[in-house]
């Protein structure tokens, strides 16, 4: 191994970073033309998804939220200048060290590529020109870089021979010069080092830049979507009463916009599926096999519900819960279609991205509104909230029922068959439990002394919510007054009226549903179905 000098490092780790844009930018590129699905950053992101530990993606979605993919792309992409950068010391110390760990990133895309659910026969390109485009460019930059062996170690498939002989040449030349002109050739050398790996990681970012525009050009599903007309329910729901709003600054309103919506699931690229291209199967234990196509769908009786969704991960008080009018189809009709075994309890729906989530058959065919929903808040469903078909179950946390992009449904057993969550060790069934949160006073608020008032929201979906009570320092609890429920399947917001003093305060409230059952005090993890506790906030009012 060659001594090396601290510049020359700093020179070689630049250069595999700059090939490593150039290359991930080109992959991108080539991905949003031919394959939409598999780019090099998606397809690893979604393979670090899915063989991540449950208490990583726990921490994820604690840590960041609805933002956990864009956390994880960021992660991904210093995690990639890293090894990058590693590359180059590896290619400056021992070639071809640094091309192989180039082409091998790539060959780690295209096996993440390859063996997700519904890979196309193309997805494997844009991996394979990311790494090999990387290496390509590191071996031009180091045959480049001043003060190396002027005969690159590079395979000569990648670096042309002209480039080694011109320096070969301009080496022997140096050395005769006089001690002033080689320094001045040496200063034009690194510059020119420099304009090249600058040159080469603006390309790359250009690429990246491209693949963004062109995906965003070529959305034949938005343009779908946007001039989608969904038919007029046959069943509308009730208008919501006015009573359910209270308008208090601050409190979540009753009905959640779709651009408020949280969302959690495992796509860091959002399926793209036209409805044209849609259909949905109903197999497995059933007398009648069905495929209902997304004009049969609509042609169906439609249905306007309201029902409140929640994350398993939302903590107590957390903000991983929504509520909106969908429009759709009861699931338990067309399961009556299929005329599932008496011996089936459980339904295994799946999306288009492999994705699954495990139903209890009761849950898909009582008098809940367990729909196919086609439609969100009064318009199409949004591409991130499963545009076209997605499912909507009340009572259920969304890892057991609320599978977007869904395409296929398969009546089974839960001792035959098993979903995405609860193979990494969360339960089956996921029931709503019984929760209430504060939103007012905030914690930052800066609150003055004088009237005011506590509020927030409660819920158990398909139970129901019969009253809150607060706790202000440990006192006596009492009640808080209920806004109108829209229905037992969505929150409802909550207020007491309060004389704040001046001082520290603490403030609890805990919920009591329609069956009796009080909030539990117990805290206990998200993990393996869902928190408990009764939300607390430290209030600070200032006279």
């Amino acid at each position: 191994m060659a001594s090396t000098t601290r510049g020359q490092r700093f020179a070689a780790a630049g250069a595999g970073v700059a090939a490593a844009v150039l290359g991930a930018g080109l992959g991108e590129l080539t991905a949003a033309f031919i394959a939409p699905g598999a780019s090099p950053f998606a397809v690893i992101g979604s393979a670090l998804i899915d063989f991540a530990p449950p208490w990583a993606k726990e921490i994820a979605i604690q840590l960041f939220g609805t933002n956990d993919k864009i956390a994880l792309l960021i992660g991904i992409g210093i995690v990639l200048v890293g090894i990058a950068a590693l590359a180059g010391l590896a290619e400056l110390k021992w070639p071809p060290l640094g091309l192989a760990i180039m082409i091998a990133f790539g060959g780690v895309g295209v096996l993440a590529a390859m063996t997700r659910a519904n890979a196309g026969m193309l997805d494997w390109v844009p991996s394979v020109v990311a790494g090999v485009m990387g290496a390509v460019a590191l071996g031009l930059l180091m045959a480049r870089m001043p003060g190396r062996a002027p005969v690159s170690a590079a395979p000569a498939a990648l670096v042309p021979v002209a480039v080694g002989a011109g320096q070969a040449a301009d080496a022997e030349a140096a050395a005769s010069d006089p001690p002033q002109v080689q320094v001045q050739s040496q200063a034009i050398q690194r510059r020119t080092f420099l304009v090249w790996t600058a040159g080469t990681a603006a390309v790359g970012l250009l690429a990246a830049l491209g693949s963004t525009l062109a995906r965003a050009g070529s959305q034949a599903v938005t343009v779908v979507r946007d001039a989608l007309k969904l038919p007029t329910p046959a069943v509308a729901a009730a208008a919501v009463p006015a009573t359910a709003e209270l308008d208090i600054p601050g409190l979540a309103t009753v009905i959640t916009p779709n651009a408020s919506f949280y969302r959690i699931d495992t796509a860091l690229i959002v399926p793209q599926v036209t409805p044209a291209d849609w259909s949905l199967r109903i197999h497995g234990m059933v007398a009648n096999e069905v495929t209902i196509t997304w004009d049969e769908l609509l042609a169906l009786p439609l249905e306007e519900s309201v029902t409140t969704l929640t994350c398993v991960s939302n903590n107590v008080g957390g903000d991983l819960i929504g509520n909106a009018l969908w429009l759709g189809y009861p699931i338990r009709e067309l399961l009556a279609r299929a005329a599932p075994t008496a011996d089936a309890d459980m339904v295994l729906s799946r999306s288009i991205d492999g994705f699954t989530a495990s139903s209890p058959i009761e849950a898909l065919t009582d008098d809940r509104n367990a729909i196919l929903a086609v439609g969100m808040n009064g318009e199409p469903l949004p591409a991130e909230h499963g545009f076209p078909v997605r499912m909507v179950v009340p009572g259920l946390y969304g890892y057991v029922s609320a599978t977007k992009w869904v395409t296929e449904l398969e009546v089974t057993r839960f001792d035959k068959a098993t979903a995405y969550w609860t193979t990494r060790g969360w339960s089956e069934r996921g029931p709503i439990k019984l929760q209430s949160r504060i939103d007012v006073p905030r914690r930052q608020q800066g609150l003055k002394a004088g009237e005011t008032v506590i509020a927030g929201v409660a819920w158990q979906q398909h139970v129901g919510v019969a009253g809150v009570e607060v706790q202000l320092d440990e006192g006596e609890w009492q009640q808080a007054t209920l806004a109108t429920s829209i229905s037992d399947d969505t929150w409802v917001q909550w207020s007491l009226a309060w004389t704040a003093t001046e001082g520290d305060h603490l403030i609890r409230c805990r919920a009591t549903s329609r069956t009796g059952e009080v909030q539990t005090q117990e805290v206990s993890r998200t993990d393996p179905d869902g928190a408990t506790g009764w939300h607390e906030r430290f209030i600070t009012v200032f006279a």
